[in-house]
């Protein structure tokens, strides 16, 4: 797996007690945009990574936190538009419709992007089971702004020609938990999974560093065995008192 400290150095640029939180016009128009046109990105704070490559809980940053990543479309054929979203334990499937993400600076409410929610099952398609990791993507749709929107170039017009087919390849993905406390489950049931067999418990010998298997039933023998020649025991001794008294 790829080493993701990027991650963690591109956060550290934020000051102490700032979070995250774009809006969902900042997301599409302030970030993907600028990623797409190659011009300079307002903080480096979301890293490059192909999210369908890798389960939700491989992925680096706090789980427990909304996750924000640039994400490149890979085909799932080679000569197909459908995008493989199939990791190693399941895959992202897309529920309800895509959203429009409206511009509020300009007139006419104009759409400049649109929002896909996925949720991830675990398993083979058709047949995983649900879980609570969501992904919304995002894409553009329009590169286009007016010339007196002062936050980009004016060149704008040339520059959108040349990065029309970035358009179609990039898109920025926030991932996160519904239920945010299911994080510690998520991660103890994919360690698990490949130890199901193993339920009877474990014993270490530390001082002699040999390992011991709990056997339940030979311990329930073992003590049956043990009571019944201390009560053997104690029926001779009390026979004895009794012939000795007499």
């Amino acid at each position: 797996m790829e080493k993701f400290n990027f991650v963690r150095d591109g956060m550290n640029g934020l000051p102490p007690g700032f979070r995250f939180q774009p809006t969902e016009e900042e997301l599409v128009f302030q970030y993907l945009k600028r990623k797409i046109l190659s011009w300079p990105l307002p903080a480096s704070v979301i890293p490059e990574v192909n999210v369908c490559k890798y389960d939700p809980w491989e992925l680096p940053g706090d789980m427990e936190q909304e996750r924000y990543f640039f994400s490149s479309k890979e085909a799932k054929y080679p000569n197909g538009n459908r995008v493989n979203r199939a990791s190693s334990s399941g895959y992202w499937k897309a529920t309800g419709l895509d959203k429009q993400i409206v511009s509020s600076s300009w007139k006419n409410n104009h759409v400049v992007g649109m929002k896909k929610t996925l949720v991830f099952y675990r398993g083979k398609a058709p047949h995983g089971s649900r879980t609570d990791w969501v992904m919304h993507e995002y894409r553009l749709v329009n590169l286009g702004v007016e010339t007196t929107d002062s936050n980009f170039p004016q060149t704008e017009n040339s520059a959108a020609q040349n990065s029309s087919l970035q358009m179609d390849k990039w898109v920025v993905c926030r991932i996160f938990l519904k239920n945010k406390g299911a994080a510690t489950t998520e991660i103890t049931e994919t360690r698990t999974n490949d130890n199901v067999g193993g339920t009877q418990p474990r014993l270490f010998d530390f001082m002699g560093r040999d390992e011991i298997v709990f056997d339940p039933v030979s311990s329930a023998c073992s003590s049956s065995s043990s009571l019944a020649g201390i009560s053997s025991n104690e029926q001779d001794h009390e026979q004895s008192s009794s012939r000795n008294f007499f």
